[in-house]
């Protein structure tokens, strides 16, 4: 059985949210929590599929690419009036919520074309990669070699007394 009930789990995660925009420190001090314990019940309303940004998300351009595809998620089928209520609550404006929609659809369309060209722009510079790999392997190998030779050579003078 948990230790804390639900309704308190939800109270602290709320603080974390717009308005009161906490910092998971200052919730753990408020609440007599330990910090892990804040963090944890953060992690678990993500995964829950609420929209909670990072703890040093100060604004909404700091929210991760995971958390604003969740908000443009939670407001698809809202009107305006619903989504601007939304964006009080979570401290963003409608335009910026509209921009992130408009990030959203915008990622699925690129065309096979350009994946195309991508995909032999990676297996041009794979195959420079391996080049400069098998240049640098001949260049160790004459290193190695003429440091070989310079030390039979430095050997042999000493050996036959012809010191140079």
């Amino acid at each position: 059985m948990p230790r804390y009930s639900e309704e308190r789990r939800a109270a602290v995660v709320a603080k974390l949210l717009p308005p009161q925009n906490l910092s998971p420190q200052e919730v753990a001090e408020q609440e007599g929590l330990s910090l892990a314990t804040v963090y944890k019940w953060r992690a678990e309303a993500r995964a829950k599929g609420r929209c909670l940004p990072a703890a040093n998300a100060e604004g909404a351009e700091q929210w991760s690419s995971k958390d604003r595809f969740a908000a443009v998620l939670e407001t698809a089928a809202m009107n305006a009036e619903q989504t601007a209520e939304y964006c009080r609550r979570r401290g963003l404006y409608p335009e910026q919520l509209a921009a992130w929609r408009g990030d959203c659809e915008q990622a699925g369309n690129r065309s096979q074309q350009e994946r195309r060209g991508e995909a032999e722009v990676a297996k041009a510079q794979r195959a420079r990669i391996r080049e400069l790999e098998r240049e640098l392997r001949r260049k160790n190998a004459a290193l190695a070699e003429t440091a070989a030779l310079l030390a039979l050579s430095k050997k042999a003078a000493v050996i036959w007394g012809d010191e140079a």
